[in-house]
């Protein structure tokens, strides 16, 4: 990947809402906000209160797949860490019209120069290139970070549309992963270019 596709910001860039500055990213069509306290503990306890917090409608059905409530809690005790801004969750909102349509984001801060990447939207946004798009800014914004080398991912045997996203974004598969619900998983790596 050579930059932002046409209408991206390469600039993470800080968004007023609800008096909290927040860290966000935009694309041609997406708007992608890292998660804070405020909006993790949203997130656990009401999505009409999440998507109000985003400047958004709620959504029908919320989380989107496997974003369940130990996930949930993880990104609240992971964004409860120094230095974990921007490197656990980002809410994926649709800008036109404007929905909360996902999220994707990292499992923790860079560890040895790597971080994981992951990503998922609600069923009935997914087929829109939503994931690709967020995943190639998610991309940018952690390769902009000296201390990132690596970035990997890792999907079930069986998921062959995310396979294709991590395809798409210049992953490559280089193995086996862990144990996922009781499936081995297929590990993917993108390099700095």
């Amino acid at each position: 990947m050579t930059g932002f596709p046409k209408g991206t910001s390469a600039k993470p860039q800080e968004a007023a809402q609800a008096g909290t500055p927040r860290l966000r990213l935009l694309t041609r069509r997406l708007e992608l906000v890292a998660a804070t306290i405020e909006l993790a503990q949203a997130e656990l306890s009401c999505a009409a209160a999440l998507a109000g917090l985003l400047g958004a409608p709620s959504p029908s059905a919320w989380p989107p797949p496997l974003n369940d409530e130990d996930s949930q809690r993880h990104f609240l005790s992971l964004l409860r860490q120094p230095g974990a801004a921007g490197w656990s969750l980002w809410f994926c909102i649709r800008r036109e019209p404007r929905a909360l349509v996902g999220s994707a984001g990292f499992k923790g801060p860079p560890k040895e120069r790597s971080v994981e990447i992951g990503y998922s939207m609600l069923e009935t946004q997914q087929r829109n290139g939503y994931c690709t798009e967020a995943v190639r800014a998610l991309l940018d914004w952690a390769f902009a970070h000296a201390e990132v080398d690596t970035i990997v991912a890792h999907t079930l045997p069986a998921s062959r549309p995310s396979m294709r996203v991590l395809e798409k974004c210049g992953f490559i598969p280089v193995g086996i992963g862990p144990m996922e619900d009781g499936v081995r998983t297929l590990r993917y790596e993108r390099l700095r270019a």
